[in-house]
């Protein structure tokens, strides 16, 4: 595993954000594809959380104290539990951006970090700190396709225009 390439892309996929989310009309964001599709506000918020408390956490975990019940998370429930949809959207992404520069500032300063400690998860298995660094940007990537393809939705949604010209999403 190439650490220091995983932890740039972690910080490109930070500009990438901060590009997707700028500029957003309150109606751009708040508005959902599917009554039980997540709305622009609500990625945002999950992504936040997920620097945090998922991602960011658990490689820190599994670093220093890998044989020590891992704190449990629920991502889907968050989103009603904390009302993600009544969150300050422009702080919400400042502070996702903030957290990325923390995480990034944080991982560029390990001296020797043992990559291949392990968590012993009661379900899954054994879960390695490399494992975990290595889906922190292909969760990025995913949520970024999610929010092309809800920025999509909503340009059709709002044009009424039918987009097939441009390609089959």
């Amino acid at each position: 595993m190439d650490s220091k390439a995983i932890i740039q892309q972690l910080s490109d996929n930070a500009a990438v954000f901060e590009k997707l989310f700028t500029g957003l009309s309150k109606e751009e964001y708040l508005w959902r594809p599917a009554p039980d599709k997540w709305c622009l506000l609500e990625i945002l918020c999950h992504l936040y959380d997920e620097e945090r408390e998922d991602f960011r956490a658990r490689v820190k975990h599994i670093l220093e104290t890998p044989d020590q019940p891992m704190p449990g998370i629920d991502p889907v429930a968050a989103v009603t539990q904390r009302n993600y949809i009544g969150w300050d959207f422009e702080k919400t992404l400042h502070d996702l951006l903030a957290e990325r520069r923390s995480s990034i500032d944080w991982l560029r300063s390990l001296q020797a970090p043992k990559w291949d400690n392990a968590y012993q998860h009661p379900k899954v298995g054994p879960i390695t700190a490399s494992m975990i660094l290595t889906n922190w940007p292909a969760h990025d990537m995913l949520h970024m396709r999610q929010i092309l393809h809800t920025k999509f939705q909503y340009l059709q949604h709002t044009t009424g225009e039918n987009l097939d010209y441009a390609g089959i999403w």
